[in-house]
Order: C-alpha cells, then sequence, then structure tokens
C-alpha cells in the first residue's frame, strides 16, 4: 500500500481505510462502534502525550503500564472509567505498532496483551455511556485478534520495515531528532512535537 499520512489528509480518513482493508483481509467482522473506536484510537495515538507524560518540571516519559493501572484502583469512579480506558488503548497501540521494541524490552507483548484485556474486561463492566458494554467487552475478548489487525496495519501501510515511515516516526517520538523529523517532513508526514530524548524507550 502507498504511503498515505499526507498533509492534506486526516488522519481519521488514513486510518479508516486501512482499518477496513486489514479486517477485510483477515475476514473479520466487528461491531461497527469497535471499528470507529480502532479508527480513532489510532489517528489519536499520533499525538505524543497519548504515549507520554509530562512531569512537573517539565519532562516527558513512558508512563508504566502497572502505574497506570495502580491510579484507576486508587483512583475515582471517573477516575478508574478514564485510566482503564488509557491502559486498554496504550497496551493495545504498542503492542501492535511496535512489538519489535517490546521484544527488546524487560517486558514482552504478553504482558501488554494481559493488561489490555484486563483494562478492556473492566470497562466493559463499569457503567459507562450507552454501547460501551458491548464495545469494550469485543476489546477484551478479541484483543490479541486487534494486536495483530494494527500489526497488519503497519505492514499494509510499509510503516513496519526498516526503511519505513513508523521506523522513522518512532525515532522521532524517543529523540524530537530535527534531522529525523526533516526526513519524515519530506515524506509529507504531519508531524507533532516530539519529546526530548529518554533512554529505555518503551521499557517498563
Amino acid at each position: 500500500m502507498t504511503e498515505r499520512i499526507l498533509v492534506g489528509k486526516s488522519a481519521q480518513e488514513f486510518f479508516r481505510e486501512l482499518v477496513s482493508d486489514a479486517l477485510a483481509h483477515r475476514s473479520l467482522r466487528v461491531q461497527e462502534v469497535t471499528e470507529f473506536y480502532l479508527v480513532n484510537l489510532l489517528a489519536q495515538y499520533l499525538q505524543r502525550d497519548r504515549l507520554f507524560v509530562r512531569t512537573e518540571g517539565g519532562e516527558t516519559w513512558t508512563e508504566p503500564l502497572a502505574l497506570i493501572l495502580k491510579r484507576a484502583l486508587e483512583g475515582s469512579r471517573e477516575d478508574r472509567y478514564r485510566h482503564l480506558r488509557r491502559l486498554g488503548d496504550t497496551s493495545l497501540f504498542v503492542s501492535g505498532f511496535f512489538g519489535d521494541s517490546l521484544a527488546r524490552s524487560l517486558v514482552d507483548v504478553g504482558y501488554y496483551i494481559a493488561m489490555g484485556e484486563r483494562a478492556y474486561d473492566a470497562l466493559s463492566e463499569t457503567q459507562g455511556p450507552s454501547g460501551t458494554h458491548e464495545l469494550f467487552g469485543e476489546l477484551a475478548e478479541r484483543f490479541a485478534q486487534f494486536v495483530d489487525l494494527f500489526a497488519e496495519i503497519a505492514e499494509l501501510s510499509e510503516l513496519s520495515s526498516n526503511r519505513g515511515l513508523i521506523r522513522l516516526y518512532e525515532r522521532f517520538l524517543l529523540t524530537g531528532s530535527e534531522r529525523v523529523a526533516d526526513r519524515l517532513r519530506e515524506r509529507g508526514v504531519a508531524l507533532f512535537s516530539g519529546p526530548p530524548r529518554r533512554p529505555g524507550g518503551f521499557k517498563q
């Protein structure tokens, strides 16, 4: 599939096509609300603040999944919902798009899948907006399938190879390198500001 993260084309449009193509290729049928959720999740995670948190000192870092879970368990009902959703979304996105990085990490994809399934399952049992029970229930039950789906989306869009955009984008997120940013801009990628370099990448 040709490169299509282009200026002038929204992230939602880009990922809607990729999600639809990947679902069709795998002959997977999902609820319409689930497909919509997956598209928006991918689009939202182009923004660095979805993966990184900012400290009081202004530094940015990747928050361990266990800490997100701790915040969910100790917070109010609203906080619990918000943190569980962030835990599920982060687990799904990272395990699907950055599996190679996890292979070099202290924790593996299985850990992310377990945490993501647990988060979405808890959300499916939590009182929320209409329709969320079915949505999060499907996300929990088929979490591993959606991880594979995201991995295929990276492959379909040529973003998972060593020369692909995802490798450049991942490096940009981890380092904030202006040189890498220039290479991405040359290929028409609309960028958000990246955080300063932090050792360890996605290690927990």
